[in-house]
């Protein structure tokens, strides 16, 4: 059996995800990724047993780097509002430093990937975010509502506006760029609504 060649490997993840992002999963294939990656496809196949093991691979290899990102500096016992402000801060800082994977991600989410994607990465990030949820609950902070309810409040805002900002304009057409004025007054508007 052959060794794996780390830059191989790296050179096929990239390609794969610039891929995944240009054509979508269903314009996806071993055959496309090996020529644009000018390998053999049965050299992919030493790597990846098939097409979803490449997909899956990636996404939980990458997914947990997102999740590492988002909890940089995050404790679930910060207040309410500090604790959210790091969020957003990690959240946008990771989007703004990865756009291709915030788009990869999207097609996951979309995709009948979606459920083995998010299962495999994001256990101690739930568990970090429910606990932050518990706490600012019980301490008073924001009433109490369902997980989404409050995910949907929380930080749709954010990934809205992180969407204008790569598709260059708002919804009419106008054009859009982030700016932080905006990313920080839409981000006390969400605390203002959320508070009790």
């Amino acid at each position: 059996m052959r060794i794996r060649n780390i830059d191989k490997v790296q050179l096929v993840k990239q390609t794969a995800i610039a891929l995944i992002v240009k054509d979508g999963l269903e314009g996806f294939s071993m055959n496309k990724l090996a020529k644009a990656c000018s390998i053999s496809v049965a050299t992919l196949y030493i790597y990846y047993k098939d097409r979803d093991d490449l997909i899956l691979k990636i996404a939980h290899e990458e997914g947990t780097v997102m999740a590492e990102a988002m909890i940089k500096d995050f404790n679930p016992d910060m207040p309410f509002e500090y604790g959210l402000r790091r969020q957003w801060k990690n959240r946008y800082q990771y989007m703004v430093d990865y756009p291709l994977m915030n788009s990869f991600f999207e097609q996951l989410r979309t995709s009948s990937y979606q459920e083995e994607f998010l299962a495999g990465f994001l256990t101690e990030f739930k568990v970090t975010m429910g606990k932050f949820m518990h706490n600012i609950i019980n301490r008073g902070e924001i009433e109490v509502m369902p997980f989404e309810v409050y995910w949907s409040i929380a930080f749709s805002p954010l990934y809205n506006l992180i969407r204008f900002d790569n598709e260059g304009q708002s919804m009419g057409g106008m054009p859009f760029k982030m700016t932080d004025e905006i990313l920080w007054k839409t981000f006390d508007l969400v605390v203002k609504a959320l508070k009790k």
